[in-house]
């Protein structure tokens, strides 16, 4: 029963063993759980930068859309006055136009009426004078 048993030393020496494998172990384990941190810590970091480049890229890209829809939109309205512009002189070609047409009108009328009085003259005339030429044989 002695030769399955051990002693004391034995049992103390191997415990020591043990505990120094341990101890390596522990510090292993503290080793490549501090290298493990490091490359997470190092990747977000890495992922924190890309991240910031990513933002600055969009608002930039933003920023030159905005700029690119503000050039447009100042390009249409200066477009559309000019358009408008065109509209009206058109607009005041076609009144002076028309007021040109009125007073044509107008001249016509005001000659037509002078021409209806002259005629209206030369007949009441020529009635009157008929009229009196025939009193004047009747009495």
């Amino acid at each position: 029963m002695t030769s399955n048993m051990v002693t004391k030393a034995d049992q103390e020496k191997h415990q020591y063993t043990q505990q120094v494998d341990f101890a390596q172990l522990k510090s292993e384990l503290q080793l490549m759980e501090k290298n493990d941190l490091a490359m997470i810590k190092a990747e977000s970091d890495r992922l924190q930068v890309d991240m910031e480049k990513l933002k600055q890229r969009l608002r930039e890209e933003i920023t030159r859309t905005q700029a690119g829809v503000r050039l447009d939109l100042n390009l249409e309205k200066g477009r559309m006055r000019d358009e408008s512009s065109s509209q009206e002189l058109k607009i005041k070609e076609v009144d002076t136009r028309i007021e040109q047409e009125i007073a044509n009108i107008r001249t016509a009328i005001q000659a037509s009426k002078a021409t209806t009085l002259q005629y209206l003259v030369g007949f009441v005339t020529g009635c009157s004078a008929l009229l009196m030429a025939y009193m004047r044989f009747r009495v």
